[in-house]
């Protein structure tokens, strides 16, 4: 019987930053083929992205710079995870301190990750309902401003040039297909 993963042999700590931790991992694949691969390892206790519904239709986005393409980028709220926070208190806190809300019902339905080939960092995805308004300080430099859109019409926001964050099109899509009860994780 064939071993279904590669036997990882050694692993080196190659740069670490405030946020990236890049390792060396020697891995021998199922057939002794031998390669050194690098992955940037996860920094924290783990992440939320949060869709926040108004109602059965109306999601909430927040506008927010994003210094690595340097714009303006239009997505869902999200932030790490402090710790001793379950997802759940974690998607709550972010809610309230990016786009001002509290959410009563708070679901998580599923993880995402961003490149599983060199990355180990996996962002839990949490529906927020029920919400009211709350505000708490965040550690933004700037306030957010935020943006209703219907789920019903996602296929304009993915065409727009400030939507490009592949988590934030993702959840909104979980999302959509959760609510029609065509998703349940």
């Amino acid at each position: 019987m064939s071993r279904k993963y590669p036997i990882i042999h050694d692993t080196r700590k190659v740069e670490r930053s405030r946020f990236l931790h890049i390792e060396e991992v020697d891995l021998e694949f199922s057939n002794g083929e031998r390669r050194t691969h690098e992955r940037l390892l996860s920094s924290g206790l783990g992440a939320v992205i949060i869709v926040p519904m108004r109602d059965d239709d109306t999601v909430l986005l927040v506008r927010e710079y994003s210094v690595g393409l340097d714009h303006y980028e239009l997505g869902l709220p999200k932030g790490r995870m402090d710790r001793d926070e379950s997802v759940e208190q974690a998607a709550n806190r972010e809610l309230k301190e990016e786009a001002g809300f509290g959410a009563r019902s708070l679901r998580h339905i599923g993880s995402l990750s961003l490149s599983p080939a060199y990355m180990s960092h996996v962002t839990n995805v949490v529906l927020a309902q029920e919400l009211y308004p709350e505000k708490l300080e965040g550690d933004e430099p700037e306030p957010l401003e935020v943006v209703e859109w219907k789920l019903s019409e996602l296929h304009h926001l993915m065409a727009r040039e400030d939507v490009t964050e592949g988590r934030s099109i993702a959840a909104l899509f979980m999302a959509r297909e959760y609510l029609a009860g065509r998703y349940r994780p």
